[in-house]
């Protein structure tokens, strides 16, 4: 079988995680110069009691806005720490496993993979295929490529248990783990392993996931333009803040490391994560590189997108207990909890959605004498700050797309939630990575139902009333409609064929060089 000639993962990334100009350590302490006044000022109006309205949904709305206020707040603290490393090969040889884990991912996904990690440059490089899928031509493939091949009799905790089987069966000091649908450049292992060097107790390196298809409309670009904000400004942050926490692949494991913490554990669909929590609470340190490493695929469509933010949602919001009881610095537990809290903000978009319906049909609303200018007047100026510092952080990549996708997915966190209070345990399903060739409105259903309510409540209320009140809740309404219906769109489309990505030259040069 021949690599695939057309897989967009051998082209170079277009994205540099640093970018030039302003840092944005400078840009983001600069906003929130500006945000933490207006916070204060829109906190002391909102919380004076003399504005509450109906009791119940005040509390709604007081507790949704300290939860966005909380997630500013976050956003500001990490980003103005950022810390910039830079690639560093090692000063000796050193010896690594790569690890590449696959389930059920086809043939032409995973040679790719095989043949970028079989050219990685270093003094003593084992790739191994982990194959979960007892597959004859999987191991075909290795033997062709010229890697290791591993296969478990027992088939149990998923990603997790396929690591931990494939770890008492090699012994190089250092464990690479790529996911068999990222194309890994030959200076990944160089430009990581130099930093274990520098700290004995450097659990980890993590490098960026890099969507190869983010620049396609639709879904693929929307969800790559969200990854842009976390592995840009957020995780450069976390590093200097010492809270970098492993995201399952692109990334160097100190074996010591691993073996202290038993590997990875099995009881979470992000195993990655408990990971973190665990080898932080024994003392060690995490590292994350900002340079683009690795090219992978991101999800194609709306079905896929959903799979992969429920997995994460339910592994995230799972693991809060686990962050709370954690023998954690406080800078580490509150770094945690802000990652996995941020899975709560679903509920935020639902009570923000209900008020206007609420108000049109009962007549009652969260604050007293309650006009649209007034409100408006207090919110907006900090609203406008805290959505343009996500803009100034991503340096211009965080889009409207990416977040009308996830205004639009407010239901998967709200699932999630309510799986993770009922004790449901997730498991793992491997995110689609071939788009659907139909439109897939049943994966965005819950958004469109909201839209039908919001517009129909909204016709109601005009048929029966044609107050200032009215107009103001329809048009709050008409906003919600708009943010959801932008976010549901890739959906409801029918998809276009994905085009050429490179030719056979350009493929090979691709993969040959730095």
């Amino acid at each position: 079988m021949s690599a695939n000639p057309l897989d967009i993962r051998l082209q170079r990334p277009r994205w540099n995680p640093v970018g030039s100009g302003i840092s944005v350590r400078t840009r983001v302490r600069l906003a929130a110069l500006v945000g933490v006044p207006l916070i204060v000022f829109y906190l002391s109006w909102l919380l004076n009691p003399t504005r509450i309205g109906q009791p119940v949904l005040y509390v709604l709305l007081v507790g949704a806005e300290l939860l966005n206020v909380m997630q500013a707040l976050g956003l500001w603290w990490t980003c103005a720490f950022e810390r910039v490393r830079e690639p560093k090969p090692p000063t000796r040889p050193v010896a690594v496993d790569v690890f590449v884990p696959r389930y059920d991912e086809p043939a032409e996904v995973v040679e790719m993979t095989l043949v970028a990690a079989a050219g990685l440059r270093g003094d003593d490089v084992r790739v191994w295929l982990l194959d979960d899928g007892d597959s004859d031509e999987m191991r075909r493939l290795a033997e062709m490529h010229g890697v290791g091949y591993l296969r478990r009799p027992v088939h149990d905790h998923a990603k997790a248990g396929n690591i931990n089987h494939a770890l008492p069966r090699t012994d190089a000091p250092f464990v690479a783990i790529v996911d068999c649908d990222h194309v890994v450049f030959p200076e990944f292992l160089e430009a990581t392993l130099g930093h274990f060097e520098d700290d004995d107790r450097l659990a980890f390196v993590q490098t960026p996931q890099y969507y190869a298809n983010g620049y396609e409309p639709g879904v693929p670009g929307a969800a790559w333009h969200q990854q842009t904000l976390f592995f840009g400004a957020i995780a450069r942050g976390k590093d200097g803040l010492g809270a970098t926490f492993c995201c399952g692949t692109n990334v160097v494991f100190r074996r010591e490391a691993l073996e202290e913490t038993g590997g990875f554990p099995t009881n979470s669909v992000t195993e990655d994560f408990e990971l973190s929590i665990t080898l932080h609470e024994r003392g060690w340190h995490t590292a994350y590189l900002p340079k683009v490493l690795a090219s992978g695929l991101g999800p194609e469509d709306m079905a896929a997108y959903t799979t992969q933010q429920l997995r994460w949602a339910r592994g995230c919001l799972s693991a809060l207990p686990r962050v709370i009881r954690a023998r954690l610095p406080a800078r580490l537990r509150a770094q945690y909890l802000l990652s996995g809290v941020y899975w709560l903000s679903g509920w935020t978009v639902l009570i923000y959605m209900a008020f206007p319906i609420v108000r049109i049909l009962l007549g009652v609303q969260p604050l007293h004498h309650l006009t649209a200018p007034l409100f408006l007047l207090h919110f907006g100026p900090y609203f406008l700050v805290a959505l343009s510092t996500a803009a100034l952080a991503s340096r211009g990549t965080y889009t409207f797309s990416a977040l009308t996708l996830a205004a639009a997915s407010y239901w998967i966190f709200i699932v999630a939630s309510l799986l993770t209070l009922a004790g449901r345990r997730g498991s793992f399903k491997v995110t689609p990575k071939t788009a659907a060739d139909s439109r897939q409105p049943a994966a965005v259903a819950p958004a469109l139902a909201a839209i039908a309510v919001l517009a129909l409540v909204a016709v109601w209320g005009l048929a029966h009333s044609q107050d200032s009140a009215t107009f103001n809740n329809v048009a709050f309404a008409l906003f919600h409609i708009s943010i959801l219906l932008t976010g549901c769109w890739p959906a409801l489309v029918r998809p276009k064929p994905l085009p050429l990505a490179a030719q056979p030259s350009a493929a090979a040069t691709a993969v040959g060089t730095s």
